[in-house]
């Protein structure tokens, strides 16, 4: 038999199925070099986010005046008990993982099939980052693939302490209110480094939906994120039971209002995300501050 005869034929599935996954590779490695470099986010502060300015076009649609708060701090200008009930809350894994919790990723996408919705967040602090500080809150599975090929980029660039801190002084924590010494100031009238535990844990509490908060009239879903985030502080030795026992009293005088109209047992969906009580007024803080104002 000719030796040409004798060579098997490579089926045409397997060879399409290799043509898939080339230029899939191909679109990925596109797609990283025209994503955005997140280096120089290692000396300067950003002047503004994908975040602050999607909140700036949605105000300018609806003819409101927009004049955002934040205040740049640098990560040891953050009470201790604050830093930690957002690592508890949003990522309790962020110093075990490389931008993207896979475990976590892989849970939150079966919820998500067997509720056929993005019904279930997964994102880690990096990939929040990179969400606020470039791509704005719209939904979609194109979006997540950048969210994702952004963290990678920021954890191979950053370290988990500038991570830390730029996602710290950026997140949105009311209407028109960005980072946590704005966020702070806005709730509470002191600055970030003097937020108590209980304080604390109602601030990273209402991440989920924080523009839906008015601590004048706490909802359900708040109390109980916020009581089970003391709890879990404890029993991860992040607080005593002395301190515990008396975080617990201040958190019940904080979410002693009653609750809301329109209360829910669950937070809400952050795409139906629209003020319901504005924080107190203040001059606007200029963005773009000098890098120094947040080394590490």
């Amino acid at each position: 038999m000719p030796a040409a005869r004798s060579r098997r034929r490579v089926p045409r599935p397997l060879l399409y199925a290799a043509a898939a996954a080339a230029i899939s590779v191909a679109g990925l490695a596109l797609l990283w070099v025209a994503l955005p470099d997140p280096a120089p986010l290692a000396r300067d502060n950003p002047r503004t986010t994908a975040l602050i300015e999607q909140r700036r076009a949605e105000a300018k649609e609806k003819r409101r005046a927009f004049r955002p708060r934040q205040a740049w701090v640098p990560l040891d200008r953050v009470s201790r008990p604050m830093v930690q009930a957002v690592l508890l809350s949003e990522d309790a894994n962020f110093y075990g993982h490389e931008g993207i919790d896979w475990e976590a990723t892989r849970e939150a996408a079966a919820h998500d099939l067997e509720k056929r919705s993005f019904a279930r967040g997964a994102s880690t602090i990096t990939q929040q980052l990179a969400k606020n500080l470039w791509l704005g809150t719209e939904k979609s599975l194109w979006r997540k693939l950048k969210e994702a090929l952004l963290a990678v980029k920021l954890e191979r660039k950053l370290p988990k302490r500038r991570i830390l801190a730029l996602y710290l002084n950026v997140v949105e924590l009311g209407d028109g209110v960005f980072g946590v010494e704005a966020g702070a100031r806005a709730r509470f009238g002191i600055s970030a480094a003097a937020l108590t535990p209980a304080q604390a844990v109602v601030l990273a509490s209402m991440l989920p939906a924080p523009r839906r908060v008015d601590l004048s009239s706490p909802s359900t879903w708040l109390k109980r994120r916020s009581r089970r985030l003391l709890d879990r502080m404890r029993a991860a030795g992040r607080l005593t039971a002395e301190q515990h026992l008396s975080a617990s009293a201040e958190l019940e005088r904080i979410l002693a209002g009653p609750v809301p109209r329109d209360d829910r047992e669950e937070p809400p969906d952050v795409v139906d995300d629209v003020p319901v009580a504005a924080a107190p007024r203040a001059e606007p803080v200029p963005m773009g501050v000098p890098a120094a104002t947040v080394e590490e």
